[in-house]
């Protein structure tokens, strides 16, 4: 089972360990993309601080956030599920997991990045603000410059089993699974069962207890219809559509009474 999952905005400090070794990251095929990010976004961040503000999307009171760039080959660096903060990360809660738990979240998790383009909980990064909607001077939209590189790596990284899609929308845009892989990828939804509708706050929190509850219990589906089995044994409400063609991937809403 592969999990993909969204990083979160917010991010820990990235400590005083050992910096950044690139040649450590998961995924060695994305290295090249990697390098052509980090140098833009550093050099980016080293200039005009106003203009890297705009370029990141971010507010006067995080203007600090451009200042965290410019040491991001010389900062801390900690396992990525130590960096990512927020809502899903907190439900989540890795740290606490037991030793086996935590051996399939390293085996499984797989965290998309605007800077990083993907990165097992593992992999040891400073923390850095870049989303998958930036438009760098250079480079222009991550999304589409992480497109090529992830076709050509994430294919093998997911196996022969089930992907568990857990990405928001800028981040499912850096890479689709097809063919193959789609028919067995399973992408998820959390509603609100009385109205229907996705609320941004405890979608993302039940997104992270879905992934601990599979770890925990050590469940293994080998595939979307096995995965739904497995939610509902774990007490999820789950309604699934297969894939009315192929080349499509399953959608599951996971249905849900209390907002908290």
């Amino acid at each position: 089972m592969l999990v993909l999952l969204p990083p979160s905005e917010g991010k820990a400090s990235s400590g005083r360990g050992a910096p950044l070794k690139p040649e450590s990251l998961s995924l060695p095929g994305l290295a090249d993309a990697r390098e052509a990010v980090l140098a833009e976004l550093v050099d980016l961040c080293a200039g005009d601080e106003d203009k890297a503000r705009e370029v990141l999307g971010l507010s006067e009171g995080l203007r600090a956030e451009v200042a965290k760039n410019t040491q991001l080959r010389t900062a801390g660096a900690r396992p990525a599920g130590e960096i990512y903060t927020g809502v899903l990360y907190d439900a989540l809660d890795l740290a606490s997991l037991d030793a086996a738990a935590k051996r399939r979240a390293a085996r499984s998790l797989l965290v998309f990045s605007g800077l990083w383009g993907a990165v097992r909980v593992t992999d040891r990064i400073p923390s850095y603000r870049c989303s998958m909607g930036v438009k760098l001077p250079g480079l222009g939209a991550l999304g589409a410059h992480w497109r090529k590189p992830m076709a050509e790596v994430l294919p093998e990284a997911a196996g022969a089993g089930l992907v568990l899609d857990l990405r928001s929308a800028a981040y499912a845009a850096a890479w689709k699974p097809k063919g193959e892989v789609a028919a067995r990828t399973a992408t998820v939804r959390v509603l609100h069962a009385p109205t229907r509708k996705v609320v941004s706050h405890f979608n993302k929190a039940t997104k992270g207890r879905i992934v601990r509850s599979l770890l925990t219990a050590g469940a293994a589906p080998d595939g979307p219809g096995e995965l739904v089995e497995a939610l509902r044994d774990l007490g999820y409400e789950v309604e699934a559509t297969a894939p009315g063609k192929a080349g499509q991937g399953w959608a599951l809403d996971v249905l849900v009474t209390e907002v908290h």
